[in-house]
């Protein structure tokens, strides 16, 4: 089972990172992609600690919509940080998070919509997978998604919260889709829903470590080892086992992110 979204080498982790390692191989957790800033020299720094510390870690490295402002007055230098970062560590295997947030603004939507663009050209370029974050932009995300031919790319809605009319739309574009937490809580019924409706072979399943953690964990910092909890709730929708979404999900992510 593997873990497809988290932020090991945020500060949260960076006081007992080995013995969360340690707890996620015990609760069978081969591995993780581990999202990093591609702005943030901390962050980025202790992303090498964290593949060092485990093996199975990936990464996957982006501007994220929140810090997108940081290049308005040049969105391509976006792209160019991203490049010259993921060439900087031998595990990146991916582009993102990237996307639209339109819940908190953090920086103006033109800004994020022209970041996203240049970080889904790049994508392109690479041939790298993108993560995709959107929130309250969903018709702002498939509009950029589909000018710029991103399903040539490939990659994943991390974290989808959507209803089952955003999932159909993001599996016809060609997207996995990754589910965290929030899929136990049990007043997420339109969430159960899309994760009956989801193809064995395009679902993800994560964390997104420290946020979002799964019951009977909620209130605490989350991590890796819980994703088990995400995979028994799909398991229960599904009529089927937490090891058969766990074996599937890691199935659909050594195809898309080439570990």
């Amino acid at each position: 089972m593997i873990d497809s979204h988290c932020h090991l080498a945020g500060p949260e982790f960076a006081g007992d990172l080995n013995d969360v390692i340690d707890r996620a191989t015990a609760a069978g957790i081969s591995g993780a992609l581990v999202i990093v800033g591609a702005e943030d020299d901390d962050e980025y720094e202790r992303a090498a600690t964290v593949t060092r510390a485990w093996p199975g870690a990936r990464l996957s490295i982006g501007v994220h919509p929140h810090t997108a402002g940081k290049f308005a007055g040049d969105p391509a230098a976006a792209a160019t940080l991203v490049e010259a970062r993921l060439a900087g560590r031998p595990a990146a295997r991916a582009i993102g998070e990237i996307g639209l947030d339109y819940h908190y603004d953090f920086a103006p939507r033109e800004v994020q919509q022209e970041v996203f663009r240049e970080q889904i050209g790049l994508a392109r370029r690479l041939r790298l997978p993108i993560v995709i974050h959107t929130r309250e932009a969903e018709e702002d995300t498939f509009r950029i998604l589909a000018d710029t031919s991103a399903g040539d790319a490939r990659g994943v809605f991390h974290c989808f919260t959507g209803d089952r009319a955003m999932a159909r739309r993001a599996l016809d574009a060609g997207f996995h889709l990754s589910l965290a937490g929030i899929v136990t809580f049990p007043r997420a019924t339109e969430l159960h829903e899309v994760a009956k409706l989801v193809p064995l072979d395009r679902l993800l399943i994560e964390t997104d470590s420290p946020f979002l953690a799964p019951v009977p964990h909620r209130g605490t910092r989350n991590e890796p080892a819980r994703v088990v909890h995400v995979a028994e709730a799909i398991a229960r929708l599904r009529g089927s086992t937490a090891e058969a979404v766990g074996e599937a999900s890691q199935r659909n992510f050594t195809q898309l992110f080439n570990p």
